[in-house]
């Protein structure tokens, strides 16, 4: 039987020890999978894991060097220095290669970085990185490009349920020396309110079990209110400089396009309760007023800015009721993405393409000389024609055929799309407006 001091807590005690015990994360350790099949070969390379907390990073890196029977070596990129990488890399010298762990790895600096890159590209280190950052925004591309990059995800309900009765019943590592009446209602906010994380159910389970007093009978009743009490709420998995900070906004975002405003509030409640700038909050909104809800409805963006500067005055907790407004009016606003992708196609040509010279007629003609060059001959002063119209052309002579912008028919846009439908009849028809005399 394996000795585990008593001081390391249970979430340690239990963690997997190959790959057979491992749980969750199916779907880059399947049986047929390449990852699975790599560490069982004892053939993996260098690797990044990339994932929430209590989702298996630092136990899969163990079972790695487990299963390739090499030396094992740890670190943490915000308390380790060049010396230490030097050090693991002499080692490899008298020992040969090992596999070194370095936990938070987007924290890695530049010295660091420079000094275990030779030792990494000679495969003297095979380097597993750990971290909860995006690495493709946070680990520098020359640990990126020699890393495979594996998405760790929350893990299951049944992956955690299963997780905890295991605790529940292991003797040698866990709490199967207590008796232990864990009630449905308890095993379920644990299982829920973890988050995936399967480090905190079983630091909630540990909790729970090591000081509740045992009943006449040496029962320890784990109810509800004892779940309640050591796993105060579900865990937030949302960090305002991470990862999540991106994928929550861009949720919020999407859930107003989609025009569902419950999904809106529960994005932008999560950003609100996780401490998120409340000015970056207001800038999406505004952004998603002129992008999504656009010409359909233009009283979107002058909303949405009032929204913004409101939250700047008032501040929290009162700016959260301005953002829940904007958030609402923004979903349930019409639609239309036509001056977004219309600015984007003339920057597209403009960018692209030789888009030709001002017309003539077009040109600045106030400076002594211009009219010399021809500038603004037989231009047609609009105000001076009914309607405000005259047909003339406005465009270069290589773009004068274009179109960029395509009016929808939602809200206010239909009457634009009206507009622009009478001025291509007139033009195209032959039709003039008189000139006045």
């Amino acid at each position: 039987m394996l000795f585990y001091p008593e001081h390391l807590p249970l979430a340690a005690k239990m963690r997997p020890r190959d790959l057979d015990e491992f749980v969750g994360q199916r779907h880059i350790l399947a049986n047929n999978k390449m990852l699975y099949r790599a560490i069982k070969a004892g053939r993996l390379g260098s690797a990044i894991f990339y994932g929430p907390p209590g989702t298996g990073k630092t136990a899969l890196a163990e079972i790695v060097a487990y299963t390739a029977e090499r030396p094992f070596e740890r670190l943490n990129a915000v308390t380790c220095g060049v010396k230490d990488i030097r050090s693991v890399a002499d080692k490899t010298r008298k020992n040969g290669p090992v596999i070194m762990f370095m936990d938070e790895i987007h924290h890695l600096n530049k010295s660091q970085q420079d000094a275990l890159l030779p030792y990494v590209e000679q495969g003297l280190i095979t380097l597993i990185g750990s971290t909860t950052e995006n690495p493709y925004f946070e680990v520098n591309n020359a640990l990126r490009s020699r890393s495979t990059i594996y998405q760790f995800k929350p893990l299951q309900q049944e992956d955690i349920e299963l997780i905890i009765k295991n605790a529940l019943e292991d003797k040698e590592r866990g709490l199967g020396d207590h008796i232990v009446n864990l009630t449905e209602e308890a095993f379920h906010h644990l299982v829920d309110s973890s988050g995936g994380d399967a480090r905190s159910a079983l630091n909630a389970l540990e909790l729970g079990v090591l000081t509740t007093e045992p009943d006449e009978n040496g029962v320890v009743q784990y109810d509800l209110s004892v779940a309640e009490e050591c796993l105060q709420q579900s865990k937030l998995k949302y960090d305002k400089a991470g990862d999540a900070h991106y994928d929550v906004a861009s949720a919020l975002i999407k859930s107003i396009r989609g025009s569902d405003a419950d999904a809106a509030l529960h994005y932008l409640a999560r950003m609100i309760a996780a401490g998120e700038d409340v000015k970056f909050i207001a800038r999406r909104l505004v952004i998603s007023a002129a992008e999504d809800v656009g010409l359909a409805q233009p009283q979107a963006l002058q909303i949405a800015t009032a929204g913004a500067q409101a939250v700047q005055f008032v501040g929290l907790p009162e700016a959260r009721i301005i953002l829940g407004e904007v958030a609402i009016y923004l979903a349930l606003c019409p639609k239309s993405n036509s001056a977004y992708k219309a600015i984007d196609m003339a920057l597209n040509d403009v960018r692209n393409k030789d888009c030709g010279g001002v017309p003539v007629h077009l040109r600045d003609a106030h400076y002594k000389g211009a009219k010399n060059l021809g500038h603004g001959l037989n231009y047609k002063y609009a105000h001076d024609y009914p309607g405000g119209w005259v047909d003339q052309q406005y465009l270069p002579d290589k773009l004068v055929s274009v179109q960029y912008y395509c009016p929808k028919e939602n809200g206010v846009e239909q009457k634009l799309k009206e507009k622009l439908e009478m001025i291509k009849r007139h033009k195209y028809s032959g039709v003039r407006s008189q000139e006045s005399e």
